[in-house]
């Protein structure tokens, strides 16, 4: 007999009532904090048993809503993103553009793949390319879809590909800069063994998706070859097309150079709903109307967001998140310095599931775990290494991470999929991970 699978909003609401039974056998605990340098740092040897309030049956329904509250920004942005991209497959830019690429790439799409990987590698690598990918997706499901392949195809390209370059980042401010930071390491330092663990990493990232694309390829190029007079790109296409090339500029643009951030980049797409609306010849009520059934499609998606982060919710209104970390930590602390490194590794591996963020993570762990490693003999490099791997391996697997779970939700892939399409190369990154703090360990890679 087949097993079903639940569906993802069943699966998170059973982890959030998994979550509030453990909150009544976890001690709470918290560590005190202070700000350096604008950032919210943990003080390592300050953690302390405190009263703690285990969730109860109210907490478990108001999780939902309390985690829409706190990743609201998030949830209004894909609205935002799934609106513009309504607006623009609606004036046929997209669709006559994919077909054209179609046509001039028929027999490389395997060639189309790997660049595409390779680029949003160099994007998570360098500006720390995570939320920005959601904006690429509605595209890439289309341009999959003509050249053979399917869905998860796509989201590989964007969000494994970006994936990739995350945890093998070798200039990315949002992990390696504050990372190194908060460890009093000089910024961006080790640049040449992070840019061969990220060159690694891509290459892995590349062939494995290339693996999947050719053994899932069908052949549907060949129902556009007598319709190419039908799919000339007009001069409103074209105008579409030149807005969301400066769009997609501008996104890296404000990311890299002007900080821009959620807000900053849902007015963006905004923008551009309006102008590709009005470039695109839909006029105020067509562009409202289009806007409106982009939205519309991606509802789930956005939705789910919040029940992701319920669970959270749950663990802070309880206070037990800190002393999950110690627990982490503290069994780590006796391990001989090698296995130590696996451990610290595991640790941020764990971690990641309960602090999805970045730059959060690493506030709460390094200040813990750097000092730890200078006393059982793991240089802070290392540490930040460790950590590093840990927060993005897990980025595009655990359904914790709210930017990941929007991202199935515009492909239209359910999270157990996924899984099945993921756990193999999730493996094989975490072990070579392993693979590469061994050796940064053994050469004791610094400078501390």
């Amino acid at each position: 007999m087949k097993v079903r699978v639940p569906h993802t909003f069943a699966l998170l609401f059973g982890l959030v009532v998994v979550a509030s039974i453990a909150t009544h056998w976890i001690p709470a605990g918290s560590y005190e904090r202070q700000t350096v340098d604008g950032r919210e740092v943990v003080l390592p040897d300050s953690y302390e048993r405190i009263e703690g309030e285990p969730a109860g049956l109210a907490d478990i329904f108001l999780a939902y809503p309390r985690g829409l509250v706190e990743t609201a920004h998030i949830v209004f942005y894909i609205f935002i993103i799934g609106g513009a991209f309504g607006v623009i497959n609606a004036t046929g830019a997209v669709e006559a553009s994919i077909r054209g690429i179609v046509r001039a790439c028929r027999g490389r799409g395997d060639l189309v793949v790997a660049v595409l990987v390779v680029l949003f590698s160099l994007g998570g690598a360098t500006i720390g390319m995570a939320e920005e990918t959601l904006v690429f997706l509605p595209g890439l499901v289309v341009l999959s879809k003509r050249l053979g392949y399917d869905e998860i195809t796509a989201g590989a390209i964007a969000m494994v590909g970006a994936g990739a370059g995350f945890s093998g980042a070798f200039l990315n401010p949002f992990t390696v800069g504050v990372a190194q930071g908060i460890a009093e390491l000089p910024l961006f330092s080790g640049f040449g063994y992070r840019l061969l663990v990220w060159f690694v990493i891509t290459a892995i990232t590349v062939i494995f998706v290339l693996m999947y694309a050719r053994r899932i390829r069908t052949e549907p190029e060949a129902r556009y070859e007598d319709d190419q007079g039908l799919t000339r790109i007009g001069v409103r296409q074209k105008a579409v097309l030149s807005l969301l090339v400066v769009a997609l500029l501008a996104v890296v643009f404000g990311a890299l150079r002007w900080q821009w951030g959620i807000l900053e980049l849902s007015g963006l797409f905004v923008a551009l709903a309006v102008l590709a609306g009005l470039v695109g010849g839909l006029g105020t009520s067509g562009t409202g109307e289009r806007f409106l059934e982009g939205a519309a499609a991606i509802t789930g998606g956005a939705l789910v967001v919040g029940l992701a982060r319920g669970i959270l919710v749950i663990f802070d209104g309880a206070s037990v998140t800190d002393t999950i970390l110690h627990a982490m930590a503290s069994s780590v602390q006796e391990l001989p310095a090698s296995i130590s490194v696996a451990g610290i590794y595991g640790v941020q591996v764990l971690l990641n599931y309960f602090v999805p963020s970045g730059s959060g993570q690493a506030a709460l762990s390094i200040p813990i775990l750097a000092p730890l490693g200078d006393l059982v003999g793991v240089t802070r490099q290392t540490t930040v290494l460790a950590y590093q791997f840990g927060d993005g391996f897990s980025n595009v697997f655990t359904p914790t991470q709210g930017y990941f779970m929007a991202g199935l939700a515009l492909i239209g892939v359910r999270w157990e999929r996924w899984v099945r399409f993921m756990w193999p190369l999730q493996l094989i990154w975490i072990a070579v991970g392993l693979v590469f703090l061994l050796l940064a360990h053994w050469m004791q890679w610094g400078p501390f």
